[in-house]
Order: structure tokens, then sequence, then C-alpha cells
């Protein structure tokens, strides 16, 4: 079944979310949320389509082919209960991520039989004591006398940890410091002998309160040599390739949240009147939902590109992944933001037909700091900037335009091809000086041509300041100013994804005018001096597609109801 085919099968499984009858509907997931529960019939519905086969390769009897894909499914999950697209999903795809690029054969076919048959397997790398470090973390495994490992230490608030069939632990196999003292193990917890493993209880939560977040800890518990997930010392490479697939893929699925509360809040402004007018008609309410609109259009570019970019540029998207949790997870929250000012004091009212908004609210708080905080990618990506400096913004090569074209088929995710480090290389930035050479005559292309050339004049700036970065400046206590290096690189690629779709498109060029004007402003640009010129436009096409029950993303797909 083809990707849209599944899409259209999940949509109508589950249902209208408006629908106060639905039993898989917003109100339902709202009654749960409020008893700190699992939503339990969406699960039931999530086993009978077999959501885990998204997150299993084709090649191990799944459905996961491309990784644009597997966004837009788990979309439809997050756009209606943020807490079970979590909880139910994506806590099994983080840990599965591992095994697909670095597991045994042994492994990939249990990991793959354990989720084809609707059970779950939990990550456990951070730890409470170090937070995003978890090349520190203390939880231990050590060579037992007759071989194998012993198991020792804790890790808390683990998404699925008690019901998850298995685990893969992040462990210290070495007390030498440096970035091959860490290894992964895979345990199957039916295998572990009474008194080795005991749960912890479950952290409260604001958000997310139907996620099962506990704690687990061993106690000298035995497994075999075969558990490590690659070779001993290799955690730590492993986490950091898989990472680039997670940090890409989550964020772009909680875009269906925004997509949710925008929608929420254009039935407040619709239904909602003041001084004789509805509140739709205000100017600055407008204003603020184009602003939220196409905060969504912007981060739906840049992750599906990066998306895209698993498959097509593998060995560049360390920058990318991180760019993208970054990036889009500030934007999804700062737009949200700017929507509970519209909805005033019905933003977070717990019953009405306004209350999904302060679930949604809650539950993408952890956008920003969940799997790893939006700082620590920075960080991540900070190292990388000198070489890219002198290498990949200084005419750099664009990529091939296949990039683009978002719903086009891709070739398999080649798991063993991630590196690391992108090397210097840069296709993505590179293809905003093409794009920008690509623009035409015409008056709004002019225009848009314009505010394109700020971002070419910032990559230049970016290549400059990043060449002469010193190597102490590169550590984990690097100053703010050069951490606003890659946070203002991550606004690059997000112009040059948005103008690059939009040129393979090739649609009405006002959300994307609109977008770019946006983008450079955070920037300190001048962005497009007639910036209203879009907003009414705008404003007109939102409406429509709220009017026509039509998604805000790029994908425009027809919703129920």
């Amino acid at each position: 079944m083809t990707a849209p085919a599944r899409l259209d099968e999940l949509e109508r499984l589950l249902g209208d979310p408006s629908d106060d009858g639905n039993p898989l509907g917003g109100t339902a997931a709202l009654s749960a949320d409020e008893k700190d529960e699992v939503f339990g019939a969406a699960e039931q519905a999530l086993d009978a389509y077999c959501l885990n086969a998204e997150f299993v390769p084709r090649r191990h009897g799944g459905r996961l082919a491309g990784a644009d894909d597997l966004i837009q499914v788990l979309r439809t999950v997050f756009r209606r209960d943020p807490s079970l697209g979590l909880g139910y999903g994506v806590s099994s795809f983080i840990s599965s991520v591992n095994v697909w690029a670095s597991g045994s054969p042994t492994q990939t076919r249990w990991v793959a039989d354990t989720l084809l048959s609707n059970q779950k397997i939990a990550s456990a790398y951070h730890e409470l004591a170090h937070g995003n470090d978890f090349s520190r973390a203390e939880f231990a495994a050590r060579p037992g006398a007759t071989g194998g490992w012993r198991l020792n230490g804790r890790k808390e608030v683990v998404t699925n940890v008690k019901r998850a069939r298995g685990l893969v632990l992040l462990a210290r196999t070495d007390e030498r410091p440096g970035s091959r003292s860490h290894s992964q193990i895979l345990v199957d917890k039916q295998t572990v002998p009474d008194g080795a493993m005991r749960d912890l209880a479950r952290y409260p939560s604001v958000g997310m309160r139907g996620v099962q977040l506990g704690g687990i800890e061993f106690t000298d518990c035995p497994v075999d040599d075969e558990a490590v997930v690659g070779r001993p010392g290799q955690g730590i490479e492993t986490a950091l390739r898989s990472f680039q697939l997670t940090r890409t893929a989550i964020p772009s699925m909680l875009a269906g949240v925004l997509d949710s509360g925008l929608r929420s809040t254009m039935d407040f402004t619709a239904d909602r009147r003041l001084y004789g007018h509805r509140v739709a008609d205000q100017p600055e309410v407008r204003r603020l939902l184009v602003d939220a609109y196409l905060d969504l259009l912007i981060c739906d570019s840049l992750g599906l590109v990066a998306a895209r970019a698993l498959h097509l540029l593998p060995g560049q998207t360390s920058m990318y992944a991180s760019a993208v949790k970054y990036l889009v997870a500030k934007r999804l929250m700062d737009a949200m933001h700017q929507l509970s000012l519209v909805l005033g004091a019905h933003f977070y009212l717990r019953e009405g037909r306004y209350a999904i908004f302060q679930k949604l609210l809650r539950d993408l708080a952890p956008a920003g700091f969940g799997h790893a905080a939006r700082v620590a990618c920075l960080g991540t990506m900070l190292p990388q900037v000198p070489l890219l400096a002198r290498r990949g913004w200084v005419q750099p090569a664009p990529a091939d335009p296949a990039l683009f074209r978002i719903g086009e088929e891709l070739p398999e995710l080649p798991f063993e091809r991630l590196r690391v480090s992108a090397g210097g290389l840069d296709g993505l930035a590179g293809s905003l000086g093409a794009a920008v050479d690509r623009l035409g005559d015409g008056s709004e292309q002019q225009r848009l041509r314009l505010v394109a050339e700020q971002f070419r004049a910032e990559l230049g700036d970016l290549a400059e300041a990043g060449a002469a970065l010193h190597p102490s400046d590169l550590g984990v206590d690097a100053r703010v100013e050069v951490l606003d290096l890659p946070a203002r690189y991550a606004t690059v690629l997000a112009a040059s994804a948005c103008l690059n779709v939009w040129l393979a498109r090739d649609d009405d060029p006002a959300w994307v005018t609109a977008a770019l004007d946006r983008l450079a402003r955070s920037l300190g640009r001048a962005g497009d001096d007639r910036s209203g010129h879009h907003r009414e436009p705008l404003y007109q096409d939102l409406a429509a597609r709220h009017a026509e029950r039509r998604s805000f993303d790029l994908s425009r797909r027809a919703l129920p109801g």
C-alpha cells in the first residue's frame, strides 16, 4: 500500500477529532489526559493499523521506506493527540533506529518481530544527574566473571520503560573518558532474572500526561555478549548517527500539533464576536494567524527537505538534523504561544470546544528539551562550523533538485552511510544561491530575489565569522554569541528549503515571499519592504483551507469532518 493510501486509511480509522461522539476524538483524548491515563481506545486502533510497521524498514518486513512518508503518517497521530504520538509510537521509533544502524542480523530480526507483533521497545540514554550530556552516563555494563555483561544502575524518565518488551540502554563499558566509553545494550525484559530489575515510579508531568514516563533500576543483571549493539564502545557514535533520523523526523511530526492548534484558534476567531464584529476580522488577529500559518509552512519545508536529505545526502545530515530540532521546535512553540494570545482566557480552559488547545500547548513543550535540548543541538553543530565556513559556505555546490520534490519516491534509507560529521559539505546551503539565480524577471520574482539575496549575504557573513573561530570557542562552554552562529545558519537552511520547495512546486509566490521575509527579519535583516502586501491573500488561503477541512501544511490534505 502506498504512503498516501496508508494516510487515508489512518485518517478514516481515527475519524474526525472534533466530533464529540467519536471514541477516538479530541473529547476522549482530553478525558484520558485528565485522568493521567493512556488513551487506550486509540492505542487499540493503532494496533489494528499496526503503526509499528511504519518504523520497520521494508527489508525487515515493515513499511518504512521514505522518512518523509513516516513524518506524514505520524503527523496524523500527533495532530490528534501528542501523547498518543509519543507514547504509542515514537518511543519505539527512537529505540529501533539504533538497531537498524548498527545491530546484528539477529538483533534486527528480533526488533522487527517485536514491533510487528505490536509490542514496544524503549530507549534509555539520559540520566537526570547529567541531562543531555549522555556521554557522562553512569549506568554501567561490566564484563561478567564467566562471560557476558552485568548491568548496574538506573535510568529515569523513560517513555514506556515499564510496558516495553525490549530496552536499548546506553551503558558505560569503559571508565576511561572519551567517545568510546559507552555501548548500547539491547535487553529482552522477558529474559531478565527475578530480582535483577525493578520499575521506578512515574514522574509527574505537566504535559504528555498520557505517556508512561517511568524509570528502571538494574542490579547485577546478566546479559549475553550478543546484547551489545554494534561493537563495544560504539554506543555514542551509533546514537549520534541515529539522532540524524530522530532529530529530523520527530519535530516535523510535531508540526501536526501546530496544525490542530491553528485550527482550534480559527474556530474561535470565527465564532467569537467583540464590539459587534468577528474576532477574525481584527487586523492584529489576522496578523498573528498568518504568522502561525507561515511558521507551519517554514517548519514543514525544512523538516521534509532534511528528511529527504537522509536518503539523498546521508553524509551531510548531521548538521541538518540538529538545525531541524533547534529551529522547528522553537518556531512551533513560539507560534502556539502567539495563538494562545488570540484565545486569551480560553486557551487554558479544560472543558468546552477549545479545550484541546491547552492540552496541545502543554504536550508540545517537551519538543524544546525532550530527546535533546535545542541548545544542545547548537552545541553539536558548533564544532563543524569552521570547516563548513572554509569549504561548504564558500561557492558551495548545490544539491540534486530531487531533494526538493516533496512526495517523489526516494531510495531506501542508507543507515550505514550516515556520518557523525558532514566533512565540510553542504548541498542545502549550496542550493540557496542556485535558487536565487533561477528567479525570473517578473515583478513578484524580483521582489522575492531582493529578500532571498539577504540570505546569500547572511551565509557570507557566517562564513567569515565561522572561519575566525578559535578551537577554544567550540566547547560545551561556548559563549552565547558563538552559539548564535549555528542558530543563524539554521535560519539560512530554512530559507533555502522554502525557496527551493517553492521552485519545485511552481505555485503562488505569496507564501514563500512572506516566509522569507519572516525569516530575514528574525536575523535582523530588512526583509521585504512590502511585507504586508501578502498578508490578506495568505489569510484568505488559510480561511479557505479551514472551511474546506484541509491541512495547513504543504500537503493540503483533506481531513475528516
